[in-house]
């Protein structure tokens, strides 16, 4: 393990998070408001320390994947737990546990909170709250290689680390011109959302929180009731976006550059809408009777499904109330997730259409048991190691799963809620069911609880295996 290597990464994180709360900063001097002082602190802390971790480079700035999993996971960590301090300090949220798991929730664009009045804290907090989304939803990673080239080319280590999906690669072969394509296209979607939910009525403040919410797909909602105060047109827009930010973003990059054709014959696109226009219409059908007109049953269905399956967690309604298929809709489509390559969480709807090839690949072996059958996708043929890893993956991730669900029995609350928390968490969601429903939220939960979850958070956003590693005796045997 290259130490130094990983200290200097993380004084990079560091120096990084301390000019992105600046714009809290600038928040509070705009709304005249003391709770920017702490702000001001934590950043100047912040930069001092990343100035003593980065003042030398290593002489060895080898970047294996090793350190690339470790120096990740850690800065998740470190930066979560800086960018807590300022809620700890303000008196907003004084438990470091609470405030961390809030952080946590908000830079892995989860959304859960222990939040009990959201519309008590201060403008500066509730901006710093939603702009940790804005942070996450790309990873602070990309954003970084996008402005600084740390390591030449091995720094797509840290991509493939940080990035979610069973396979990562690079559009152009320079890892940093690959991350400015990817953080244009994530800028661009930002101010068309801005301007839209402007043009619309939404005032500056709100359209900005929302936006980073909606584009990050985290679901930080500044009211009390998420969205349902909002206008019908301003839902529809935050609908529109919410599904176009869980869209692989390489289907962006093929459209502008042209390659429409391409663009279009991405199955893992085609399936993804697939699965929201047929479970949406599903909703619609069995949701009828909650809403006065067609019109809203058609608004609210397709919102909570765009919500969920992005991994977004916005509510427009109280969906615990909802009939018990529709619910159950729900909670599949916060496993399944998102496409690779976007914002969202979930296990990605690749990794099941890889699933499903496989599953259709081993019965015609059974059938026919001299056939020679490649899985393809998109017409390319996927390799032996992504679908070995997609499998690996799929079973960490249950293991995991059944675990966070056995711990959490210890705070002895129903199994619905312990089950769709680990499931809210684990998936990068937000909301689950009962006691963890969209008008509820994860303060019952005790301080171990809640370490369990922020873990499941993480783990969930960088795909499980950066965290694992970092119990891995061998992951830290130094060069």
């Amino acid at each position: 393990m290259n130490i130094r290597m990983v200290r200097y990464i993380l004084g990079w994180v560091l120096r990084f998070e301390s000019i992105f709360l600046c714009l809290p900063i600038l928040v509070s001097v705009i709304y005249g408001e003391r709770e920017g002082i702490p702000y001001v602190i934590v950043a100047v802390l912040c930069f001092a320390i990343s100035w003593m971790c980065t003042r030398k480079k290593p002489e060895i700035n080898r970047l294996c994947a090793r350190e690339g999993f470790v120096s990740v996971s850690l800065s998740w960590i470190v930066m979560s737990a800086f960018g807590a301090l300022p809620f700890v300090m303000t008196g907003e949220i004084p438990n470091f546990v609470d405030a961390m798991f809030e952080t946590i929730s908000g830079f892995t664009t989860t959304g859960a909170s222990i939040l009990t009045d959201v519309e008590a804290l201060s403008y500066t907090s509730l901006f710093w709250r939603s702009f940790t989304h804005w942070i996450g939803g790309m990873g602070v990673f990309v954003f970084i290689m996008a402005v600084l080239p740390l390591l030449g080319g091995t720094d797509l280590n840290l991509m493939k680390a940080e990035s979610p999906g069973p396979s990562v690669g690079k559009f152009v072969p320079k890892v940093k011109d690959t991350a400015k394509i990817l953080y244009g296209i994530y800028i661009l979607i930002t101010v068309v959302e801005v301007l839209l939910l402007l043009l619309f009525g939404m005032p500056l403040f709100d359209a900005l929180t929302s936006t980073f919410g909606t584009v990050g797909t985290g679901g930080f909602g500044i009211k009390n009731d998420s969205f349902a105060s909002y206008a019908p047109a301003l839902q529809n827009i935050v609908t529109i976006f919410m599904i176009l930010s869980g869209m692989n973003f390489t289907f962006y990059f093929l459209l502008l550059r042209k390659k429409f054709s391409q663009a279009l014959k991405m199955e893992e696109i085609r399936t993804y809408l697939a699965i929201i226009t047929i479970t949406g219409v599903l909703v619609c059908i069995f949701t009828r009777q909650h809403f006065a007109t067609v019109g809203e049953t058609i608004r609210h269905s397709f919102f909570q499904v765009g919500s969920i399956i992005t991994t977004t967690g916005f509510a427009t309604t109280d969906f615990n109330l909802w009939p018990q298929f529709p619910k159950t809709i729900l909670i599949i489509l916060m496993f399944i997730g998102a496409c690779a390559g976007s914002t969202g969480g979930g296990m990605k709807v690749s990794r099941f259409i890889i699933v499903f090839k496989t599953i259709k690949k081993e019965i015609g072996i059974l059938i026919h048991p001299r056939e020679i059958k490649k899985i393809q996708m998109d017409g390319v043929s996927i390799a032996h190691e992504t679908v070995r890893a997609t499998n690996v993956y799929i079973a960490s991730y249950f293991m995991m799963f059944l675990l966070s669900v056995v711990v959490l029995g210890i705070d002895n609350l129903d199994f619905t809620t312990n089950f769709t928390a680990v499931a809210a968490t684990f998936n990068n969601i937000g909301p689950g069911m009962e006691l963890v429903g969209p008008t509820s939220n994860y303060s019952m939960f005790s301080p171990i609880c809640k370490v369990i979850l922020s873990f499941d958070m993480l783990a969930g956003r960088l795909e499980i295996f950066p965290m694992l590693m970092l119990f891995s005796r061998r992951s830290w045997k130094r060069l």
